[in-house]
Order: structure tokens, then C-alpha cells, then sequence
């Protein structure tokens, strides 16, 4: 058989059981890498360094973690490193990767939602790192924080408010329902909760900086995105933004997470100085008039909130149609579920889905969204 496979099939082949030196099997025939350690470094040790190196205010990870189900501490990981890594090997997770993040026609330099997640994620990294609060705490929730969004973008909320008596809010959506099943720390999903500025303010200094990290990546990603895009040119953005921030993505996130930092350092307050600030709010004005409700933008969420109600109502109505996982509760109310299934969807599954069980006409469809364009 091996006279069949390419010459580099075999040769990766060959690595299967690495590289015996004496007792150890290294990667690299050639390794040379060598630490000095003693004994490894365990949750308890990481726990008294965040004691050691992070600001009195910051949010300390204390053994398990404070959880809705007791666990027994891990014996390597902190209980937010664990909550990291449960978000991140999660399927809602991983079907941002197939979510729309913003109603703009998308090509492969656009961003979904996981994308956008890892931005968020990047920016509250810095803003907690120069404040000197816990950075896996804030790099948690910013992984987590859109899980709870549906397919299509904020349309989806449009779509599910109808069947909600309290609405649909994807943040608490996300850690209530979303996420509920991963048992994460409670600190972790108050920042999920309560990232959307129209939420309560999170009870942590992490979960206030992943709510600016939100905001920054987003108005920074989406303006990039329309210009790319060929919706708006860099010459359209005002000087009340380019004079204080300046006009690229790399200027702007150097410039807000420059002015959180010191203006944390300086006031105590977790917040921008009043010109950056207000440079923000002029970039989300201009995003939201230019962006996110211009026609095309408005006819590609009415698609999408057809198709997405059109869909909750059918399998409130046939819930045998779902996957056994969201059968097994007699008890449960049929569209609670039906939204709860709908919302897990990707663009491409919730579209081909409303072609194929609700016989939706192709060309009623977003061609941006889950369809070739």
C-alpha cells in the first residue's frame, strides 16, 4: 500500500511514535529544549502568583470556582483557565465560525462571529494585562460572550423577541441557556451576561473591560469590513473620528485600549478620556447609519428574520423534526425549545433548512449569508 501514497504521506508517517532519547520521546529528532523546573507548576502555584502580581481589586481564581454544581478543583488549571477551555471546545463555540457578524455581504476577509469573539478576546487581553486584573478571567468571558447569538446576525433577536414573553437578549441567552450545560464560574457568566452596554454593569473590573473590548473590536472590525467590502470608502469617516484615533484598525485599538489603561491608572475609573470616547460613539453613529441600516443592509435582516421565525414556528409545531437532545424533556415549553435549537443553527444550516423543509424560494434568501454570493 505504502507504493501508492504520496512521498510526504509516508514521511509524516514515519513520526508516529516521535523520537526516543533514553526514557523520553521528544517531537524533533533534533530537539534540544530544556527546562529548568523542579516540579511543575499547578493550579495552587498559579493561584498564589495571581496573588502576587495582580491589583487588589482583580478577580482571584479560588480553587473549583465558584459553580451552579460543585466540582472538585482541577489539579493542574484554574477554575477560569477551565472555564476557558470548556467555551473553547464547546460546539456553540465553534458554530461562530458559521455565523454572521455583521449584515454586510461576506467574503473570506470578513469576520464571523468567532472571529469577532477572538478580537474581543485579544483586545481585553491588553486592557486587563496594563490594568493588572486577571487576564483568563477576561479572555474567558471574551470568548463566551456571543455565544448565545443566533444565525444571521442581530437580526436573530429581531426574530426570537416574538416568541419570548421577556424577549430575546443574546447575552444572557447565551449564558443562561447557551453555555448553562459547561457549569462555569459564576464570575464567567456575569461577564457574558452582562457584556451588552444595555445590560447591568458586571459585578467583575474583568467583565467592564471585555464591555469595552466588545464595543472597540467591533466598531473598529466593522468599519474594516464595509471597506473591504466596497460599502464605504476610508475617506467617508469624519475627523471627529481620524483626528483623535486615526482611520485604520490598528490605529484605533492602539488609541482605546491606550486611553482605558491610563485613564484606569490615573482615575481609578474603568473608562476612556472624554475624546476617545467620544470618538467611539462617533465611529458606532457612523457604522450604524452607514453599515448596519442601509437598505441593503435592512432587506437582508427582514430575509433573515422570515426565515428564522418561519423555522421556530415549524418545529414548535413538529418538534420530532429536532435531534434527540432536544426531545428529551416532555416538561419543556415547544418554543423554548424550538428557539433554543433555531438560535444553535449556523447561517448555512438555518438557510439550507428553509429551502429544503420549508420550501423557501433560493432567491427570497440572503445571497450573503450561508449561500455562494
Amino acid at each position: 500500500m505504502s507504493d501508492a501514497l504520496n512521498p510526504r504521506t509516508v514521511a509524516w508517517a514515519t513520526t508516529m511514535r516521535g523520537h526516543q532519547t533514553g526514557d523520553v520521546v521528544v517531537a524533533h529528532a533534533d530537539s534540544s529544549a530544556r527546562v529548568r523546573l523542579g516540579a511543575p507548576i499547578g493550579r495552587e502555584a498559579r493561584e498564589a502568583r495571581e496573588r502576587q502580581i495582580l491589583v487588589p481589586e482583580a478577580s482571584f481564581a479560588v480553587g473549583a470556582g465558584n459553580r451552579a454544581r460543585p466540582e472538585e478543583p482541577d489539579i493542574e488549571r484554574t477554575c477560569f483557565e477551565r472555564d476557558r477551555d470548556r467555551i473553547v471546545h464547546s460546539p456553540a463555540f465553534r458554530r461562530l465560525a458559521g455565523k454572521t457578524q455583521v449584515v454586510v455581504y461576506p467574503t473570506d476577509h470578513q469576520r464571523t462571529r468567532l472571529t469577532h469573539a477572538l478580537e474581543v478576546a485579544q483586545v481585553a487581553i491588553s486592557l486587563a494585562r496594563g490594568v493588572g486584573v486577571n487576564v483568563t478571567l477576561a479572555d474567558a468571558m471574551a470568548l463566551g460572550h456571543d455565544c448565545g447569538h443566533g444565525p444571521g446576525g442581530h437580526a436573530s433577536e429581531d426574530a426570537f423577541d416574538a416568541f419570548l414573553p421577556g424577549g430575546y437578549d443574546h447575552g444572557p441567552w447565551g449564558a443562561d441557556v447557551v453555555l448553562a450545560p459547561l457549569n462555569l464560574c459564576r464570575e464567567t457568566l456575569d461577564g457574558i451576561r452582562n457584556h451588552s452596554w444595555s445590560r447591568p454593569a458586571p459585578g467583575s473590573i474583568e467583565g467592564e473591560l471585555v464591555s469595552w473590548a466588545d464595543r472597540i473590536a467591533y466598531c473598529a472590525h466593522d468599519l474594516e469590513d464595509a471597506v473591504h467590502a466596497g460599502i464605504i470608502e476610508l475617506d467617508d469617516l469624519p475627523p471627529e473620528i481620524t483626528e483623535v484615533v486615526g482611520a485604520t484598525r490598528r490605529e484605533q485599538l492602539a488609541a482605546f485600549i491606550r486611553s482605558i489603561i491610563t485613564t484606569v491608572a490615573e482615575t481609578g475609573v474603568v473608562g476612556m478620556d472624554a475624546d476617545a470616547g467620544a470618538a467611539l460613539a462617533a465611529m458606532r453613529r457612523f457604522n450604524y447609519e452607514r453599515i448596519y441600516t442601509r437598505p441593503d443592509s435592512v432587506a437582508q435582516s427582514n430575509a433573515v428574520i422570515g426565515v428564522l421565525r418561519g423555522l421556530v414556528e415549524y418545529y414548535a409545531e413538529h418538534p420530532e423534526a429536532m435531534p434527540p437532545d432536544y426531545r428529551h424533556d416532555a416538561q419543556a415549553d415547544p418554543i423554548v425549545t424550538a428557539v433554543t435549537y433555531v438560535g444553535g443553527m449556523t447561517d448555512r444550516f438555518a438557510f439550507d433548512t428553509a429551502e429544503h423543509l420549508l420550501g423557501w424560494d433560493p432567491d427570497r434568501l440572503p445571497a450573503g449569508i450561508g449561500r455562494g454570493a
